[in-house]
């Protein structure tokens, strides 16, 4: 009996039901189910199969240092910049409070500046003939008002009053240690003295023409530590300065003032 021949890539027919010898017909076999067929990667594809236990951990062990110490600084950094965000909270509040307070403390006292002028000065020993010096003496009244209903101010020692012409400091003097009240006004004399002042021949004839114009100009410069009092509170020492630009009509003890400019200024630290 000859083979059969199937055609290529098609599945063989199924065998005819076979006949036993009793006459009954078997039952027909499933055919065979191919096998199903792995996936073709595409053209141009390699794949790598690794072991698993080749896999290296990442990153690589000499890198290992390197990252550690990496992730050790961020928290550093985290902690600098709380720190830093702390601090300038609390400088704000600081400010905000300071500034709370100082407006109360105003509104409260309503705090006004001294008022400080020159109301007299008396020039002695002037001499203005031709000399190697002179030793002028000045007797300088000085008016001091304290405008407030609320605070006072205590002068204390270590003041300082000078007299100057031109940049030549004439004579010298001290503002007295007392305490001025509320709404005070204070006039009192402070005697200033020079001692072998030398004055060349420019200042000399400057002087002598100012003095035939009656208008000779001096500079009176007050220095003074004072606490101020508030209520039942003493500051601390705080420097008060004055600068008065007067004119005067003659240098001598009967001489009177032609003009009077007086600038007031603190130091508090």
């Amino acid at each position: 009996m000859a083979d059969r021949v199937h055609p290529r890539d098609s599945p063989p027919e199924s065998p005819l039901p076979s006949s036993h010898n009793s006459g009954e017909v078997g039952t027909p076999t499933k055919p065979l189910q191919p096998a199903s067929p792995k996936p073709v990667p595409p053209p141009g594809t390699y794949v790598v199969q690794v072991p698993k236990d080749q896999i290296y951990r990442y990153p690589p062990p000499e890198n290992s240092r390197r990252y550690e110490s990496l992730t050790k600084r961020k928290p550093r950094r985290s902690c600098c910049c709380r720190c830093l965000c702390y601090t300038f909270s609390l400088l704000l509040i600081l400010i905000i409070a300071l500034g709370i307070t100082a407006g109360v403390l105003y509104l409260v006292f309503r705090p006004e500046a001294p008022k400080y002028t020159i109301s007299g000065i008396a020039i002695k020993n002037f001499n203005l003939t031709p000399s190697s010096s002179v030793s002028p003496a000045f007797d300088v009244t000085v008016r001091a008002e304290n405008p407030n209903n609320k605070i006072g101010i205590y002068y204390r020692k270590g003041s300082s009053v000078t007299v100057l012409y031109s940049d030549v400091n004439l004579s010298n003097g001290e503002f007295p240690a007392f305490y001025q009240p509320t709404n005070n006004v204070t006039v009192f004399k402070t005697p200033l003295k020079g001692s072998n002042v030398l004055l060349g021949s420019a200042v000399r004839t400057a002087l002598r023409n100012e003095q035939k114009q009656g208008k000779v100009p001096f500079r009176v410069n007050i220095k003074a530590p004072v606490k101020i009092k508030v209520g039942a509170v003493k500051t601390w020492e705080i420097t008060v300065k004055v600068k008065c630009d007067i004119t005067v009509d003659a240098l001598t003890e009967k001489s009177k003032i032609v003009s009077n400019d007086c600038k007031y200024s603190v130091r508090l630290w």
